[in-house]
Parts: C-alpha cells; sequence; structure tokens
C-alpha cells in the first residue's frame, strides 16, 4: 500500500518555499508525475492532467508575459481545477499576477524554489516516487552486512531477530526487524524499510522489545537500505539436498525485480552470523567478477584433463610393452636351437 503525501510533505522534504497559500498545504498529492503546462497555455485542454503538480519555469513564464491579460486569466482559471495540488515557480521567477488571483480563489498553494527547473523537477520526482510507490510487507528482518542490504526470511521463531542482534554487535546495522515494507525504486532496485512504529526496535524471545539505537548507537541503524540479497533460514532436515558447491541460482521476485537467494540450514552449532558475513562477501565478490564456483570447474576440468593425459601416456606405454614382449618371444620362438 503506497503512503500518502500532502504539499506540506513535499515543501518540507524539498526546501520549497511557499508563496502563497500556507494554510492550504494539507492538500493531497496523488501522483508523481509532474506537469510543465506548455500546452495548456496556448489554450490546448482536452488532455490537462489537473491531479499532477504544475510547475513553471523561464519558457512558461516568459510565454505567459506575451499573452493578452483575458488570455491568461481564463487559461489560469482553467488549470486551478479542484484536484490540482500546487503551483511551483522555479528560478525564483515571479509568478504571473493572473495565476495568483486564480490561485487564491481555488485555494490551491503557491510554491518557489530558486533551483532551475530540471533541478526540482528531479527533486521533487524523486521524493514522489518513494512515497508514493506501491508497498509490500514482508515477513523478515533486514539488516545491512558489509554494504548490501540483506534480508532474512524464515519460519516464525527459527532465530532471524537473534540473528540480526549477532550481526548488530559484529557492527553491522540494521533496517527493519518482523516486518519491511518493500517499494521499487526503479527497474532495478528495491528499497526496503521499517513500518514507522517499528523502527529501530528488534524483539528477542525472553527478553521483549529492546531499541537497537539506544543499546547500541545510532551508528548501528539505517532508516532504510537497497535490498541486494535474500537469505532464508530453513530448519536443517537430513532429507533435503542443500547447495553445496554454489552452483544453485534461485531467485525471488519482488515486484518487477529479482533477488538473489540462498537457503541456509539451520541446526545447533552452525555459526549463522559468520555464514551470513560470508554469504554478503561472496554475493560482493561474484557481482564483481570473480566466482569461486567458476575457479573450482575450472580447476576440476583441468585436473581431469591431466588425469587423462597421464593416462594415455600409461596406457600407450603398457601396449608399447607389450608390442615389445611380443617380439622377445616370437624371436625366441624362432630362434635355432643348438
Amino acid at each position: 500500500m503506497a503512503q500518502s503525501v500532502t504539499v506540506a510533505d513535499l515543501v518540507k522534504n524539498t526546501h520549497l518555499s511557499v508563496f502563497w497559500g500556507r494554510e492550504y498545504l494539507d492538500r493531497p498529492i496523488t501522483t508523481s508525475d509532474i506537469s510543465r503546462p506548455g500546452l495548456e497555455l496556448t489554450g490546448y485542454f482536452n488532455y490537462y492532467p489537473a491531479k499532477r503538480i504544475q510547475i513553471f519555469g523561464i519558457t512558461e513564464t516568459s510565454f505567459a508575459k506575451g499573452m493578452s491579460d483575458e488570455e491568461l486569466k481564463e487559461v489560469m482559471t482553467k488549470m486551478c481545477q479542484p484536484e490540482t495540488p500546487a503551483f511551483v515557480i522555479s528560478t525564483q521567477l515571479e509568478p504571473p499576477e493572473q495565476l495568483v488571483a486564480a490561485a487564491k480563489k481555488a485555494h490551491i498553494p503557491i510554491l518557489g524554489s530558486k533551483l532551475t527547473t530540471s533541478r526540482i523537477l528531479s527533486n521533487m520526482t524523486t521524493y514522489l516516487e518513494a512515497k508514493l510507490a506501491e508497498r509490500k510487507s514482508i515477513h523478515g528482518v533486514l539488516v545491512e552486512v558489509y554494504g548490501l542490504g540483506v534480508l532474512i526470511t524464515g519460519d516464525s521463531g527459527i532465530g532471524k531477530s537473534e540473528m540480526a542482534l549477532e550481526l548488530v554487535k559484529r557492527g553491522h546495522r540494521l533496517i527493519a526487524d518482523d516486518r519491511v515494507e518493500v517499494y521499487q525504486q526503479d527497474e532495478q532496485t528495491l528499497i526496503g524499510q521499517a513500518p514507522k512504529i517499528l523502527n529501530h526496535l528488534l524483539e528477542i524471545r525472553g527478553i521483549g522489545i529492546i531499541d537497537v539505537m539506544n543499546l547500541f548507537g545510532a551508528g548501528a541503524v539505517r532508516s532504510q537500505s537497497k535490498v541486494d540479497l535474500i537469505v532464508h533460514l530453513d530448519q536443517w532436515n537430513k532429507d533435503t539436498k542443500y547447495d553445496r558447491l554454489g552452483t544453485d541460482r534461485e531467485t525471488t521476485r519482488i515486484f518487477d525485480v529479482d533477488l538473489k537467494k540462498l537457503t541456509i540450514p539451520v541446526k545447533p552449532g552452525r555459526n549463522l552470523a559468520i555464514i551470513i558475513e560470508t554469504a554478503a562477501m561472496n554475493f560482493r565478490a561474484r557481482s564483481m567478477g570473480y566466482d569461486a564456483t567458476k575457479v573450482f570447474d575450472e580447476n576440476l576440468n583441468e585436473l581431469i584433463k591431466e588425469n587423462a593425459t597421464k593416462n594415455d601416456k600409461e596406457q600407450k606405454y603398457q601396449k608399447q610393452e607389450e608390442e615389445q614382449n611380443k617380439q622377445d618371444i616370437s624371436k625366441d620362438t624362432n630362434k635355432d636351437p643348438e
């Protein structure tokens, strides 16, 4: 489920100033798309995206100056629809008087920025896409290990939170425990964060709720992280075949992104914290082009070739000995008796 965003949130998080309408900043924003109303200034309103924030830059304000007062009043009145969240004026430009009058009548705030149109457009889009993106709640623990976001999953009670606590003690950082809210930032990136109510908190059976930031310091937590790898903890079963060579290419799809998934068996005596650290380092090594499994395969193939060559030589030598023995026997047989 996506979060709700108001114009006040946008002002706070993208460093906009309020030119007019501070009392109307509670207006909702429902889409991350932002419009530059070039065609609308010419009077074309057939496909006017009224639900979008409308941004005026140098081009739009310059064009507006060349319009007559009546034309501009008519256009600005049409642009001020009930669902329009706000108008944004970039580059410290003055908004047209006709826009101010129409916005006041419709109770739509006008915002300003000293940044260029492209810059403020990028800032607003990035913020709104993150806030308005569809979210999926996943049962698990998200920890940053050596800079990689590792999502630890498994059945309830298998030890995910205890594993996160051990990793935090080893210098890594907690992002979320129990519930991880995941959203897709772009075509290849997933971002995970904790629900607001669970920020920095960890539940340990037998102890209860602990505040990781309070106990271990601000360096032990993060508000969000990219999700790079899934580590699934599975109760050890002797009949289950687990990957021993690293040739398993299991993935899990979340939204439109495929994530590498490792299944690690859990049984007494295994140091899972070190295993997860090693899994993260090995994943990073693979992403940088080094694959230990590939090296093992190459070494194995080389050994097979060497053994095959050695066997060929031994067989050839054995055949030569047999031929020599046959020749010696033949000479002894044909030898004249004395």
